[in-house]
């Protein structure tokens, strides 16, 4: 008797017209992200085709909305792996209707609208504190740094910028002396109507060079210039530095690529050509509260301002606030504490494991502010809080970089990598809706 099986005819045609909900499960992710968006004001988005009277209808700026923001939160940020998605995977085409834009129309929108796109953080921050994802009660300050979309190979110190400009200009000079004898030569082979004014090859490429090492000195000389300026921030205490005032050191570098990344030093004491992306987190469901990324290698600077950022996208004020020892300033716990935060700030590197017990007794008046934090750190209150840090912000990091796999920007400029990672920040917050189950609550 011959095995009787399902059906299996891949050349059956549909008889009926099909229903793409009936494609995914009702509680999939898809169309609760389509129904988060629906409720979002995309007015800065589409009053910019109201007045496109000419060419072929474009893709709905609604439908391009979700498409990017559901390939960002599911960890598939370039726009050609976008488009394959569009064909391949399922719940893509269930939400673009079965719409498969090119990698050229998504790269576009995503270039056209970066800011507006960025700006939807805020709002689906608020769709999150509607759910009830968001407290405040203890938020996380933390920056990693990710990859620019440069090479540190293409990066050069002004020393050395110095040194092969004449190198370079040496050069030309010669080439320039070895066109002329072989122009001459020409002439009385060929005769003197020969034009003879094309530049060699070779000579083209080392004038374009010597050119953008030019105009990188110049943008260092520049940077140089305004940190000497009247008013400029004060540099530390410390050596007095080697060269003159508004003159960049011969290790300043920058690079061709990217000129606003920088090298920095990573997590696995590596250096690398990157940016310093920073986000506050809050407590109760890891949602990120307020980001910014940076050229800046030090995290200190940007304390009191991711604060101010999360009071300003919540309209809510964190009653504690934990940094690791990069945070930590004088300035800064004291601040923070003018803001009515609790600072729990590492005035240097902690170990882990039970905390010392603190000297007894009072704390003496004389005291200062890092010895103060020390001691509040030692407490039992102090540690316990302080313990949490790292299971608060570290896997926000982990999903990120690892479950997305997002280590590096696609992005060049520092103005597009913040609007970058403002939409990664914002995929990220929009899984954590997506999963709760709360959306329908709120």
């Amino acid at each position: 008797m011959e095995k009787t099986y399902r059906p299996y005819e891949p050349d059956q045609l549909f008889l009926l017209p099909p229903s793409l909900r009936e494609w995914l499960r009702d509680d999939h992710p898809v169309f609760v992200l389509a129904d988060v968006v629906d409720h979002l004001d995309l007015a800065a988005i589409t009053t910019a085709y109201e007045g496109e009277a000419r060419g072929y209808p474009p893709y709905h700026p609604r439908m391009m909305t979700k498409l990017l923001l559901y390939a960002y939160a599911v960890g598939v940020p370039s726009s050609r792996r976008i488009a394959q998605h569009c064909e391949e995977d399922l719940a893509f085409r269930v939400l673009t209707a079965n719409n498969t834009p090119d990698f050229r129309t998504i790269s576009d929108f995503r270039k056209r609208h970066l800011d507006a796109l960025a700006a939807l953080f805020v709002q689906v921050l608020r769709c999150c504190q509607q759910a009830g994802l968001v407290r405040l009660g203890t938020i996380v300050l933390d920056g990693t740094k990710v990859r620019a979309n440069a090479s540190k190979h293409k990066a050069m110190s002004y020393g050395r910028m110095q040194t092969e400009v004449q190198r370079l200009a040496a050069e030309v000079r010669a080439l320039l002396t070895h066109a002329e004898r072989t122009d001459a030569a020409e002439d009385r082979r060929h005769g003197p109507n020969r034009r003879g004014d094309e530049l060699p090859a070779e000579l083209a490429r080392r004038e374009t060079r010597r050119a953008t090492i030019r105009a990188a000195m110049a943008a260092l000389e520049a940077e140089a210039q305004a940190a000497a300026a009247p008013g400029a921030p004060r540099r530390r205490r410390g050596r007095p530095p080697k060269t003159p005032p508004g003159t960049p050191p011969p290790t300043a570098q920058r690079n061709f690529t990217d000129p606003d990344s920088r090298i920095m030093l990573d997590g696995d004491k590596a250096f690398v050509q990157a940016y310093n992306a920073q986000v506050a987190v809050d407590s109760s469901h890891h949602v990120i509260v307020a980001h910014d990324c940076t050229n800046q290698a030090a995290d200190a600077p940007h304390a009191v301002s991711l604060v101010q950022a999360v009071r300003a996208n919540t309209r809510g004020r964190p009653r504690r606030v934990l940094g690791d020892a990069g945070y930590w300033s004088d300035a800064n716990a004291r601040r923070l504490t003018t803001r009515r935060c609790e600072p729990f700030l590492a005035p240097h590197k902690l170990k882990h494991g039970p905390p010392r017990p603190p000297p007894r007794g009072r704390i003496p008046l004389g005291l200062g502010p890092k010895e103060r934090m020390r001691r509040k750190l030692q407490t039992k209150r102090g540690h316990t809080i302080y313990a949490r840090r790292k299971a608060i912000v570290e896997p926000v990091f982990g999903l990120i970089k690892r479950a997305r796999g997002f280590r590096q920007f696609l992005l060049r400029g520092l103005a597009k990598v913040r609007a970058e990672w403002a939409l990664i920040c914002t995929g990220h917050n929009l899984l954590k809706l997506l999963r709760s189950g709360r959306w329908a609550a709120a």
